[in-house]
């Protein structure tokens, strides 16, 4: 094949011709079928043998083929005697279509003249050059997407269906080419950390190319990065085997060598190259907040944390704890510390309030998921585990220079599992409290500002010339500084207030400090005198904007959004939007992101006792908590109804008197969902008193897509366990029977069976005793479900017609058809056929007619299972397809990961092993419902479908591990993976 990468020369005919052909739009392709367009239209070619011709000239980049070289390419060494007359036929007929100025005639033979743009082939060897410079440059991230976007110009087999010994040469040539660019780009995949991903396209490969020993040794990496060490074993051990089979030969040096980095557990290996790019997708992040302009003073913890996180290249990971009390400036220094050493960071900087001050502490569950996401992680691949986060947080950040600002921290145990742990990276981290059990953190205890610091300060927010045209008031200048503790966050409210206020003169303000504390000399202590500025700053706002200030500390969450807010305060959006910008200006509110908004911890504490002391009459904390909740369980429901149209829930959830947003399509409400999450469920789990208890489980039924988001899923669990417990004290058998459900469905879920029987159980005896459709219809159905998983079918049948009976009995027929595909799975197992694929049907037309694009993923799942049983796999292998784009469509990874699952059980049974283990490999990246149990069930089939392919020692290992989890749950599937270990162990 000619794969010239450059234009060569020409002269200038070709050059003229080429430009010509260029105006025409002229485009040609071989990397697949032979076929050509002018614009949009597709030009006829020919029979198969003039299309060879074409090819043939096509693949010369404009050199002239004499006509016994086209010969010799169509025919080889039996020409017929008319050779030279059918190719002379051919190129006419193509110069017809073509044009003269693009098939050109000269020195007894033609050529094809047209722009490098032109022709597949020669894009893909420009985009080739390209990925090679960019990483030899080091830009892995642009390599690999120069590759991707260079294999997607192939269509299948290059030259499909050409005939002669020209176009199998180049065909075969072209073949190599493209595996080894698909090698190139797996391996840049697992430079940049991307190892979970590659492992399905590796396991085809390999499969389709057993003896080539370099896909092999990237598979075997890939797993060993997945935390998948027995499997990566196997692989060399199948490889050994298949080698001596089918060569006589032993594996190469390198694979033996890796072989036995893996045995040793090498650390290195474990890492992507040095310097990678981002884990899953090209990104930096940069989530630092802006650094205050106006910085003053502390120049030699400036120089000295500069220092030390700088020192972090090329060592272990540099962490400085920078400790002291509240406002004494430890946020301000760290984030003015850490934008000074962005030039050291280059692949990032990643920032979280961890609010260790407050009532409740952030996670490091939930920071870890959003660390993970920031880093480019999706969500279907964020663990549910603290210790599985933690580790690819870990391995995300290996190999790469990163800062880490953890603000606010509660103690060094919130702190530890978010440390990056890897040389290059460092972490600062602020806290109230010394970190002394952080081991190797270099320690820093901030104090108060010097006078001179805290004069500098006041001056720069207040004015130079204010302050100086004012010398008298030198003293009254010391008064306020003394009045605030000199602590820095005391200094700018303080001065914020004076700048804000032009009629004002610093004596004023003096005056106001000291009538607010009269005794000056005794607010040394820094929070006196945060509490007096805050006080002043107070004192000094409007009715409204007080009201404001004080009803907005009430709610949880890290940040408000301003339709939220609106709805808190009973205002219209503008008139809110107006007041809380007014509210920023005061430094009392900062502005978090447009149209969101958040409170300093102290601020939010002082918001809250200004609630309980000002807010008259006292109810009005408490309907403005209300509002709030109208607001969310208002707006999850109609994204409910929008998700699930004609669901007879939403007629059941309690009634609101505020009204939330309204939204044109699911899209863009699913965005809205996902994006409150934290704020939604943070409001459902302060909700629990008993006059708003009932809305607060009700929306966590409307919010229940974030039970299965996994990144929400620990989240939603504390909420509905808040909720739970709250109902059982005021006795609530209403609130408590949803909220039971809603616990059922995660430990659904998580795969934890038994809790969640017992859930589901108490639920129906609420549900009968308060007289209750919700958990009466929903909690029998996930019974059903449960003992679907636990084998017990009989059983669950019993339960799903009753739910069938009582959904009837309420008019609801989304949930009917939710009942129906469940019992559709027991007739499966039950080995009654024909009546699961009727079942499953009956469902799927109640969701057609209903209009249910999330539930009708639920009916071809279902159906998909049954006619897999069946036999109709081609019919089963559609279902399943639809239902698996369903749920990506309607972000719901985890039945995207189950669906995988029954794909790879399909393509087992349709003898199509390789693809059965592709599948597989996609629902343990996605994980899926279930849980462990789920990864057991996955690990089987994968194990058969490797088997079937060749690679029985990693069949054997993902059985044991299998055997594994069985055995640790419990599980009846145990025996079959006994069954299937105990051949292959006497073998």
């Amino acid at each position: 094949m000619d794969r010239d990468n450059g234009p060569g020369v020409r002269v200038p005919e070709q050059r003229v011709a080429r430009e010509r052909a260029a105006g025409t739009g002229l485009r040609f392709t071989v990397l697949g079928p032979v076929r050509a367009w002018r614009g949009s239209e597709a030009l006829p070619s020919g029979s198969p043998q003039q299309r060879a011709l074409l090819a043939a000239l096509l693949l010369r980049d404009g050199r002239t083929a004499t006509a016994a070289e086209l010969i010799d390419a169509l025919w080889g060494d039996d020409p017929p005697s008319q050779a030279l007359a059918t190719v002379r036929t051919y190129a006419s007929r193509l110069r017809k279509t073509l044009g003269q100025d693009t098939l050109v005639s000269e020195a007894g033979g033609y050529a094809v003249r047209i722009p490098r743009e032109a022709l597949d082939l020669t894009l893909a060897q420009d985009l080739a050059s390209e990925a090679e410079k960019a990483r030899g440059g080091g830009d892995r991230c642009q390599a690999r997407t120069l590759i991707n976007k260079l294999l997607g110009l192939w269509d299948g087999e290059p030259l499909a269906s050409l005939p002669g010994p020209y176009a199998e040469n180049q065909r075969t040539s072209l073949e190599e080419w493209r595996l080894q660019l698909t090698e190139t780009r797996l391996d840049l995949d697992l430079e940049v950390g991307c190892h979970a991903e590659a492992v399905s396209e590796l396991t085809a490969l390999t499969a389709a190319h057993p003896l080539r020993e370099r896909l092999r040794e990237l598979l075997m990496i890939a797993l060993y990065r997945s935390g998948r060490q027995a499997e990566a074993l196997a692989v060399y051990a199948d490889t050994r085997r298949l080698l001596a089979e089918e060569l006589g030969v032993d594996p190469r040096p390198e694979l033996a060598q890796l072989q036995q980095r893996i045995l040793r557990a090498d650390e290195e290996l474990a890492r992507p190259a040095d310097d990678p790019a981002p884990a899953s997708v090209p990104v930096r992040p940069a989530q630092l907040p802006a650094t205050v302009p106006d910085f003053t003073g502390r120049a030699s913890f400036v120089r000295d944390l500069g220092d030390r996180l700088v020192s972090a290249e090329g060592s272990v990971m540099a962490v400085s704890a920078l400790a002291g009390i509240g406002g004494v400036g430890k946020t301000t220094l760290a984030v003015h510390v850490a934008h000074q050493a962005r030039p050291h960071f280059p692949d990032g900087q990643l920032y979280v309030d961890l609010q260790g001050a407050g009532a409740r502490a952030a996670e490091p569950e939930t920071v870890l998921g959003a660390f993970l996401r920031a880093l480019g992680t999706a969500d279907s691949a964020i663990p549910d585990s603290l210790d599985e986060r933690a580790a690819l947080y870990r391995s995300a950040l290996d190999g790469r220079r990163i800062l880490v600002l953890l603000d606010n921290a509660h103690d060094a145990a919130q702190i530890r599992p978010l440390l990056p742990g890897t040389e290059g990276c460092a972490a600062l981290v602020t806290s109230r409290v010394r970190m002394v059990d952080l081991a190797g953190a270099h320690l820093v205890d901030l104090d108060v500002m010097s006078p001179e610091e805290a004069l500098q300060l006041f001056t720069r927010i207040v004015g130079d010339e204010r302050v100086r045209s004012e010398r008298e008031a030198a003293l009254d200048l010391s008064l306020i500084h003394a009045a605030c503790g000199f602590l820095p966050l005391a200094i700018r409210i303080a001065a914020s207030r004076l700048a804000a206020r032009r009629t004002w003169t610093v004596s004023v303000l003096a005056a106001k400090l000291a009538d607010e504390r009269r005794r000056l000399d005794e607010l040394q202590a820094g929070d006196l005198a945060v509490k007096a500025t805050f006080e002043l700053g107070y004192g000094q706002l409007e009715p409204a904007q007080a009201r404001a200030f004080r009803l907005l500390g009430l709610a949880d969450g890290p940040d408000i959004s301003l339709a939220a807010a609106a709805a808190l305060l009973n205002l219209d959006p503008h008139t809110a939007e107006d007041l809380l910008e007014s509210l920023v200006d005061t430094s009392l509110l900062e502005s978090a992101a447009p149209g969101r908004y958040r409170y300093h911890d102290l601020v939010r504490l002082y918001a809250r006792a200004c609630a309980e002391r000002d807010e008259q009459p006292p109810a009005g904390r408490e309907l403005a908590l209300s509002r709030l909740l109208d607001f969310y369980l208002a707006t999850a429901a109609g994204v409910y109804a929008l998700e699930r149209p004609g669901d007879r829930l939403v007629a059941h959830l309690e009634p609101t008197r505020y009204p939330g947003l309204t939204f044109e399509d699911r899209h863009s409400a699913l965005d809205w969902l996902y994006s409150e999450a934290h704020c939604l469920l943070a409001c459902a789990q302060q909700s629990t008193g008993h006059s708003m208890l009932r809305r607060a489980v009700d929306l966590l039924w409307a919010a229940k897509d974030l039970a299965e988001s996994g990144a929400n899923s620990k989240s939603y669990e504390s909420a509905a366990l808040t909720t739970r417990d709250a109902a059982q004290t005021y006795g609530d058998a209403r609130a408590e029977g949803r909220a039971r459900t809603t616990i059922t469905n995660v430990h659904i879920v998580a795969g934890r069976f038994d809790e969640a029987d017992a859930e589901a159980q108490r639920a129906m005896q609420l549900a009968h005793s308060a007289d209750d459709p919700v958990p009466n219809c929903w909690a029998p159905n996930d019974r059903g479900v449960i003992a679907i998983y636990q084998g017990r079918h009989e059983e669950g049948e019993r339960y799903l017609l009753q739910a069938i009976e009582n959904f009837r009995a309420d008019s609801n027929y989304v949930g009917q058809a939710s009942a129906l595909c469940n019992l559709s799975r027991i007739h499966v197992s039950l080995g009654r056929i024909p009546s699961a694929i009727e079942l499953a049907q009956q469902g799927i037309d109640i969701y057609d007619r209903m209009g249910l694009s999330l539930r009708l993923a639920n009916g071809r799942y279902a159906l998909g299972i049954a006619l897999t049983r069946a036999g109709r796999l081609p019919e089963a292998l559609t279902q399943l397809t639809e239902a698996l784009a369903l749920f990506h469509d309607n972000r719901q990874p985890l039945w995207e990961g189950v669906t995988h699952f029954r794909l790879a059980e399909a393509h087992l049974a349709a003898l199509r092993p390789t693809l059965a283990a592709a599948h597989a490999e996609q629902a343990i990246a996605l994980r899926g419902i279930g849980g462990e149990w789920r990864r057991g069930t996955v690990l089987t089939v994968l194990g058969k479908a490797l088997d079937s392919i060749g690679q029985p020692d990693r069949a054997r290992a993902c059985w044991l591990e299998a055997l594994a989890i069985y055995e640790q749950l419990g599980a009846p599937e145990a025996e079959e993976a006994r069954l299937l270990l105990s051949p292959v162990a006497a073998a």
